[in-house]
């Protein structure tokens, strides 16, 4: 037998009692026991039979509860179902073929509530650092008693265990909690990701569900996590894998017999990280085995943090003992960027690139892409790109030009934002006053301007313009509109006034 076997499957194996010719063990979990069950019940066989002779017969006694400081781990006893003589049941009792194994029947908190992190190993001591399962020696057989199988596969790399690509995280080194700008769109989720990435596995973030929609940071913030991990506890196997890769790998595992060493790969990690787990929908037999997974590294203390586009409660195609187990720990969002942390992204990547943007390109990026941080940052990729190739400045008419290739019309990217801080700086007023509900003569002319542009060049509803102005009434939109129309007919100065402002909005049109 392979030693990464015999430490996955064997070393955590307890000796319980021994009553006759019947031998009692105890293994972590469910899971522990359904696994010896379809792949070592025939060296379990033979080694029962060599020390109990042919009349031997186990018995598992499982963990369901790893219980707490309080109360010790809580059993149930299972039979052994498997492998002939060494598993036959005593004669008053049904046979191994008559005797189905009952899923044990703990609390509801079993299924449907995050049981508290296991601080005693199954001998119902504390565990230590490293393996959360006692150490032991295993006990003398025959050299001759087992065939070695093949070295564990990694379903990352064609290779085996002793390659130096075996514990490849397959992290993207770029990604860090230091170029992951916070805003008030994101700072749960990267708080909480923080705490995470200090203490990983032993706080009350496990399972970390990290959702949003494309292009908000997922990638990223998960990724910071498993570096700053990877950086501060070298020991540690962190693993990122996209539920699609996951997928893959199960499927190529089932064509090539080899689901066991699938299994055993993803048992040895501390640090699991799937992203896009939307992606396993529907895939029943690819969520058995992830919930499976899940299980053994939650109750084991290791960390498991996953991303997806939206809630768990959202999530179709998949079953609730698995969605539950998802609302274990903490669930938190990552929203559209606002205004000001768009500015700040802009700004670290200026700096990261080692580029100067004028103040006005830098809030006319920010007021235009408000869709995602993807988006953003791809435009000022593009951006840079032009300057490098045309050897040109970056100006306002270049970023109008990168964004015609998001934005067809440049008066499609004008926003009610965009709008109200231009209208506000022209007229010499704070924004904010554009919403108030002050009478002043200047601010009442400043508010009717910027609703005329906002019906002029926006999408948006009578109903919504009076909303972002400090929720007014439509009626009151229209009344602006018409009199900042009759000012123009009649108005030489102010007609000059909204023809600057007009150019602004028009790219100089």
């Amino acid at each position: 037998m392979g030693e990464q076997s015999f430490r996955t499957w064997f070393e955590p194996i307890v000796p319980v009692a021994l009553q006759g010719n019947l031998l009692i063990i105890q293994v972590p979990s469910q899971f522990f026991y359904e696994w010896l069950e379809e792949h070592y019940v025939d060296v379990l066989k033979k080694a029962i039979v060599q020390e109990l002779g042919p009349d031997g017969q186990l018995e598992y006694s499982v963990v369901v509860d790893q219980g707490n400081e309080q109360a010790r781990p809580r059993t149930v006893n299972l039979p052994a179902t498997r492998g002939g003589a060494a598993h036959r049941a005593p004669a008053n009792t049904p046979t191994a073929a008559q005797v189905r194994p009952m899923a044990p029947q703990p609390s509801p908190a079993a299924d449907n509530a995050p049981p508290a992190r296991p601080p005693y190993n199954p001998n119902g001591q504390p565990y230590t650092s490293g393996n959360p399962y006692p150490k032991r020696q295993p006990a003398a057989q025959p050299a001759a008693a087992v065939a070695s199988p093949p070295p564990l596969r990694n379903p990352f790399e064609v290779r085996t265990v002793g390659d130096q690509t075996y514990l490849n995280s397959q992290l993207n080194g770029n990604y860090s909690f230091t170029n992951y700008i916070e805003g008030s769109c994101n700072r749960l989720a990267r708080s909480a990701g923080w705490a995470v990435a200090e203490k990983p596995g032993t706080t009350s973030f496990n399972p970390l569900m990290i959702y949003g929609g494309v292009g908000l940071g997922k990638t990223h913030l998960v990724q910071a996590i498993g570096n700053h991990i990877k950086e501060h506890a070298p020991g540690k196997f962190v693993l990122y894998v996209s539920a699609e890769k996951f997928t893959n790998q199960f499927i190529e595992s089932l064509k090539t017999n080899s689901v066991q060493d699938f299994g055993n790969f993803y048992l040895l990690v501390d640090i699991l990280i799937l992203d896009d787990v939307q992606f396993l929908a529907g895939k029943d037999r690819t969520q058995e085995m992830f919930f499976h997974i899940f299980n053994h590294l939650h109750q084991a203390g290791k960390q498991v943090i996953m991303t997806s586009d939206v809630p768990p409660r959202e999530l179709k195609g998949f079953e609730e003992r698995l969605l539950s187990r998802f609302k274990w720990g903490l669930t938190a969002d990552l929203q559209s960027p606002d205004f000001e942390t768009r500015v700040a992204i802009i700004m670290n990547k200026m700096q990261a690139d080692g580029i100067d943007i004028p103040p006005q390109v830098v809030e006319y990026l920010a007021y235009s892409v408000e869709t995602n941080v993807r988006e953003l940052e791809g435009v000022l990729i593009s951006l840079i790109a032009q300057s490098s190739l045309t050897r040109r400045e970056i100006d306002l008419e270049m970023a109008k030009q990168a964004l015609r290739h998001i934005i067809e019309d440049v008066e499609a990217e004008v926003n009610l934002d965009f709008i109200q801080k231009t209208v506000a700086e022209h007229f010499s007023i704070p924004v904010d006053l554009l919403k108030a509900k002050t009478r002043k003569k200047e601010v009442v002319t400043a508010r009717q301007v910027a609703m005329y542009f906002a019906k002029e060049h926006t999408n948006h509803s009578l109903k919504s313009i009076g909303y972002h102005f400090g929720g007014r009434d439509h009626s009151t939109v229209i009344h602006s509109v018409q009199t900042v129309s009759d000012l123009i007919d009649s108005d030489k100065t102010f007609r000059t006034t909204i023809q600057e402002l007009r150019k602004k909005f028009t790219g100089g049109k």
